[in-house]
């Protein structure tokens, strides 16, 4: 194994792991050729991360190599683990969307969507969620996936020294998070999407600003073209690194992006439709390239798909509730403002107070105690941007969950690393990695 300190030459110690050398600074060719002239020939080992800028947050990837090319690859996980699906266990149905929330922080309207239809097939009352707050779903989980897709490209760009892409990226994605704040007043971690519809309406004005917001990303999203489709050396740094092609795909789990880099056109919106997608008109792009640059040309098409979804949300909405109807699950969602912002408006006070001694213990008893769900059991997937992710929940009968578990997609698709890295060199792992485009708010849960 090789750690590195000040600059000296290999000096080399036993461990019970085997022989360690400390080495640090000059040429890597030096440092391979002193190890070499000691007569070892036991790989060495390195590790990226888990504190390091391109593995995608607290990520560890331990890396056997001989001189530049990988011989072995493995994740490390576990650096960001917390506790989400277990405190789910000791919360109420509807206060779970506050944790799910923050599993892939990147997209936190999958995660609360997911989990709601979960919870909403358990109770029984899928078909009873008003289709205004059906569209409002769609058109956030939308917005969601240009706003994930845009910081997969910007980072990735970031990590290959393509600053410019880096900086368009977050420019973009900015006004997508100042189209959430508007609707949630949260950029991230919303807790909107709750069970039987949503915490509250549009605001007024959210319209104008989605209609603008349309019309200034499908100025800007040719500009990516521009920067890197047609660049050779972005092509020459992408193209065939990170190759795996549908056999292993298939083999290993992989969804989303990934899986549709090898040719296959497998999304969920349309094998497996919810919230109505089977209803909008778009395309399911695909590339035949197996390699990093198809993934990359695949989120620029699939952020203009979504454009096209969310305009065809815009003309959907009609005036309408955001939640069910039945008061014994509903949490109250035609909320006014108050000047805290947090919805305890003077109106919606009086409103449960000047109602009825039952109301106001009704309203009481549902926020502290929380709604019943029947026994059983579910499982329910959305297609995020990283691809399938699916939530399996276990009712006991109370008023809290006895059981939920997510197939986070970063997960699974995590387990291609080894598959695209071995016999590459040890720059293209950090291309590979990017464009699997992991998240370990969602690896780590």
């Amino acid at each position: 194994m090789m750690t590195t300190h000040a600059t000296r030459p290999a000096e080399a110690r036993e461990t019970t792991e085997g022989t360690v050398y400390t080495v640090s600074g000059g040429d890597w060719d030096e440092v391979a050729r002193d190890v070499a002239d000691r007569g070892d020939d036991e790989k060495i080992v390195v590790n990226m991360g888990p504190q390091h800028p391109s593995t995608h947050g607290v990520l560890r990837l331990i890396l056997e190599i001989d001189g530049e090319t990988v011989t072995e690859a493995r994740a490390g996980i576990g650096y960001l683990h917390t506790g989400i699906e277990k405190n789910l266990e000791y919360r109420t149905w509807t206060q779970g969307t506050t944790f799910v929330t923050r599993m892939d922080y990147l997209t936190p309207f999958f995660n609360e969507a997911a989990y709601c239809l979960g919870v909403e097939k358990l109770l029984g009352i899928t078909d009873d969620v008003p289709d205004r707050a059906t569209v409002i779903r769609v058109l956030l989980m939308e917005l969601n996936r240009l706003s994930s897709h845009l910081v997969c490209i910007a980072t990735g760009g970031m990590e290959l020294g393509a600053s410019t892409v880096m900086v368009y990226g977050f420019r973009d994605r900015e006004h997508t998070l100042d189209l959430f704040e508007l609707i949630t007043g949260l950029r991230m971690n919303h807790a909107f999407i709750r069970p039987g519809g949503l915490a509250q309406d549009l605001p007024p004005g959210a319209v104008d600003a989605i209609r603008e917001y349309i019309k200034k990303m499908r100025k800007n999203l040719p500009e990516y073209d521009k920067l890197c489709t047609t660049n050779p050396v972005f092509k020459a740094r992408l193209k065939d690194v990170g190759h795996l092609d549908l056999a292993g795909c298939l083999a290993l789990g992989a969804t989303g992006p990934v899986l549709r880099s090898a040719g296959l056109p497998h999304d969920l919106r349309k094998t497996d439709p919810y919230c109505g997608y089977e209803t909008y008109d778009f395309e399911v792009p695909t590339t035949d390239t197996c390699d990093s640059f198809g993934r990359f040309l695949l989120r620029l098409e699939e952020m203009h798909q979504s454009l096209r979804i969310v305009e065809q949300c815009l003309e959907r909405l009609e005036p309408g509730p955001v939640m069910v109807a039945d008061r014994k699950i509903a949490w109250p969602a035609q909320l006014a403002l108050g000047p805290d912002g947090l919805g305890n408006s003077l109106d919606h006070i009086k409103n449960i107070m000047g109602t009825s001694m039952e109301a106001l213990i009704h309203h009481f008893k549902l926020v502290t105690e929380g709604f019943r769900v029947p026994p059983g059991q579910v499982y329910t997937a959305v297609e995020s941007p990283k691809g399938e992710l699916g939530v399996h929940m276990v009712s006991d009968g109370g008023t809290r969950p006895y059981r939920v578990h997510f197939r986070d997609p970063s997960f699974t698709n995590l387990q291609t690393m080894a598959a695209m890295c071995e016999g590459g060199m040890v720059a293209d792992v950090i291309v590979a990695v990017a464009s699997i485009d992991p998240v370990m708010g969602g690896v780590d849960r």
